[in-house]
C-alpha cells in the first residue's frame, strides 16, 4: 500500500523564474514551493504580474525555472528529454486558456480530435473519444459547429474537451472564465467541479476571481513572485452543470 508521498501529483521546490530585459532582471518567481496531490482541485490567486501565469507555465512543463526543482508524479523534470516533455504535455496534461485557442474553421468535433492525431490515433477510435469528450462537457448536439457558431461559454467548453480527451491526470486552466458571462463561468466551473469529482482528474486553475477560486477545495494566493497565503476552502461554491 503506497504511503503519503504517492499521493503527491506534483512538487515544486523554492522555483525561482527570472526574466532579463536589457540590464533589467525581473523576477517573476522568488521561492515558490507547492505540493498538489492526486486529485485536488485547486485555484491559485494573485494580482497581475504576481507570478501565477509563470507558475502554471512552469508546471505546465511550458517554460523552465531558472532555479529550483519540480517532480512531477516523483519525476524531475529537468530529467525529461524532449520527447518525454511533449508525452507529459500531449497526454498526463490537459490545458484550458482564456481565449479557448480553438481552430476557427474547424467544426467542435475536428477541434477535440486534434491533440489524438498528434497521438497517432486511429481515425474510428479517434472520432468516438472526440464525441465522447464532447458529450461529457454537454455538446453532443453542437459536434459540427465552427467556433463562430457557438457561444463563448460553447466555445469554453469544446477546450475542456479537447484538454481530456486524452484522460490526461491534470488539467491547468489560466484564467477560464476570465472572457464569459457570470452565468457561462458558473457552468464551466461546474464541469471541472464534476470532471474532478467523478474523473478524480487534478485541477489547477488561475483566477483573480475570488468566487471562481471558491468554488475549488484550496486556494493558493501569490504576490510579488511568492506563496503569501495557502488555506482549504471550508464551504466550496457547488453548482450543477447545464446539460
Amino acid at each position: 500500500m503506497g504511503g503519503p508521498s504517492d499521493q503527491i501529483l506534483i512538487d515544486a521546490r523554492d522555483l525561482v523564474k527570472i526574466y532579463r530585459m536589457g540590464v533589467i532582471q525581473v523576477c517573476a518567481l522568488c521561492g515558490v514551493s507547492l505540493q498538489v496531490q492526486r486529485g485536488e482541485m485547486l485555484a491559485i490567486m494573485g494580482a497581475s504580474g504576481s507570478g501565477k501565469s509563470t507558475l502554471l507555465n512552469i508546471l505546465g512543463c511550458l517554460d523552465t525555472p531558472t532555479r529550483g526543482e519540480y517532480y512531477l508524479d516523483g519525476i524531475p523534470v529537468a530529467t525529461m528529454d524532449d520527447d518525454q516533455l511533449a508525452y507529459v504535455r500531449g497526454r498526463k496534461i490537459g490545458f484550458v486558456f482564456q481565449n479557448f485557442n480553438l481552430l476557427p474553421r474547424a467544426t467542435a468535433l475536428e477541434n477535440v480530435e486534434l491533440p489524438l492525431i498528434y497521438s497517432g490515433v486511429p481515425p474510428r477510435r479517434r472520432r468516438a473519444l472526440a464525441l465522447a469528450a464532447l458529450e461529457a462537457v454537454g455538446l453532443a448536439d453542437r459536434i459540427h459547429h465552427r467556433p463562430n457558431e457557438l457561444s463563448g461559454g460553447q466555445q469554453q467548453r469544446v477546450a475542456i474537451a479537447r484538454a481530456i480527451v486524452n484522460q490526461p491526470a491534470i488539467i491547468l486552466a489560466d484564467e477560464p472564465t476570465g472572457n464569459l458571462d457570470s452565468r457561462s463561468g458558473e457552468e464551466i466551473m461546474a464541469i471541472f467541479q464534476r470532471l474532478n469529482a467523478e474523473r478524480g482528474i487534478t485541477i489547477i486553475l488561475v483566477t483573480h476571481e475570488h468566487d471562481i477560486a471558491r468554488h475549488a477545495r484550496r486556494i493558493v494566493r501569490l504576490a510579488d513572485g511568492r506563496v503569501v497565503d495557502d488555506h482549504p476552502v471550508s464551504s466550496p461554491f457547488h453548482v450543477v452543470a447545464a446539460s
